[in-house]
């Protein structure tokens, strides 16, 4: 029987970070956790580990919060370390960390490796460099590049992270941002709608008019486009958007893609879309023509039933008014999970059961 995957979380922002990322409040960020990367992580791990099954489920030690290799290195290898002894005993199966692509090397990744680490996520956010020099990352394109073919060549799992509604980007932009990041051998992803903090750049541009912020809308369908890139390439999407711990209080948002759920809504519109592309060609084949009235059986994955319907049914509403403007009547529509379809997909039948002048 597989395990279950479990991540304990640590969380280590990075202090004095020298970058002035216009979409960053270290201030909030930093309040967010319980120390800074000098503290003794060991309590933090026992914590989780004393409410884990861990003959059932496979552990790993997860820091986030900022770019971990770019803390002090005493701070960071001894960290590690403390990781280390629970991959030694056994309780703990590997290591993950997040950080930035200007902050790897070979020197860095002889550490990460010695110390158990087997996941890297990247905080790429961009391929485009007027996105990233807009956005004030403090590095290139290319730095991205470089860095992701040290990770994959070294043997690490790769996580590529970007975002969605950043400073002069367009779905065209994000759309080839995902594309590379599969191209450059990720093998996860995470997609981050842009978030306006209060204390930041971003803020100030936007008061000023010089950069509006997404919709809830807008971020659902621009994550939805690039959602569709990582499941054509077999790229396992992680999460989208920020999670409840990273600074997400209405105190401290000024605007931009907050939605508590925005990662429900966002997939709910890829099967909205690839609903929408079988219907068209049901219709387009004649399978179903105008006149008539007929049952909608969608298949999909387990657990995705939810997702395929959308919140409170709003695809099947949309999927109905599809139909309807092609003089085709939708008397219901049947969401139905099997095993044999896999995540991502959809399959949908359609029983006709009256005919125009019947």
């Amino acid at each position: 029987m597989k395990k279950r995957h479990i991540n304990i979380p640590i969380f280590i922002p990075h202090e004095g970070c020298p970058n002035n990322c216009v979409f960053c409040n270290q201030h909030t960020i930093t309040q967010t956790s319980d120390g800074g990367s000098a503290r003794d992580i060991t309590k933090e791990i026992e914590s989780c580990l004393a409410t884990i099954d861990t003959d059932a489920c496979e552990c790993e030690i997860a820091f986030f919060g900022g770019s971990f290799t770019g803390i002090p290195r005493e701070d960071m290898v001894r960290l590690l370390k403390t990781a280390y002894r629970y991959i030694e005993d056994g309780r703990v199966h590997s290591i993950r960390l997040s950080t930035r692509p200007d902050y790897i090397d070979e020197e860095i990744l002889d550490i990460l490796e010695k110390y158990g680490v087997r996941h890297i996520e990247l905080g790429i956010q961009s391929m485009d460099d007027r996105v990233l020099t807009a956005s004030g990352r403090g590095h290139t394109a290319e730095t991205t590049r470089k860095s992701c073919a040290l990770i994959t060549e070294r043997g690490f799992s790769l996580t590529g992270q970007m975002m969605v509604g950043l400073p002069c980007a367009t779905p065209e932009s994000e759309i080839a941002t995902a594309e590379e990041i599969c191209r450059m051998g990720a093998d996860s992803a995470r997609i981050y709608p842009t978030v306006v903090f209060y204390e930041t750049e971003l803020c100030n541009m936007a008061k000023r008019g010089e950069y509006n912020p997404l919709t809830n809308d807008e971020a659902a369908e621009r994550c939805a486009l690039v959602y569709r890139v990582f499941a054509k390439n077999g790229v396992k999407l992680l999460r989208i958007g920020l999670q409840s711990g990273e600074g997400l209080l209405s105190e401290n948002i000024y605007g931009g893609a907050n939605h508590s759920a925005v990662g429900e809504l966002a997939i709910a519109r890829f099967y909205f879309d690839e609903m929408c592309g079988i219907c068209r060609n049901m219709i387009d084949r004649g399978e179903i023509k105008k006149g008539d009235r007929a049952v909608l059986t969608v298949f999909c994955a387990e657990g995705e039933a939810s997702k395929v319907s959308g919140q409170k049914r709003v695809n099947k509403e949309k999927i109905t008014e599809l139909f309807d403007s092609f003089g085709i009547d939708i008397v219901s529509i049947k969401v139905k999970e099997q095993e044999k379809i896999e995540k991502n997909r959809v399959e949908i039948t359609a029983e006709i059961i009256k005919k125009r002048g019947e």
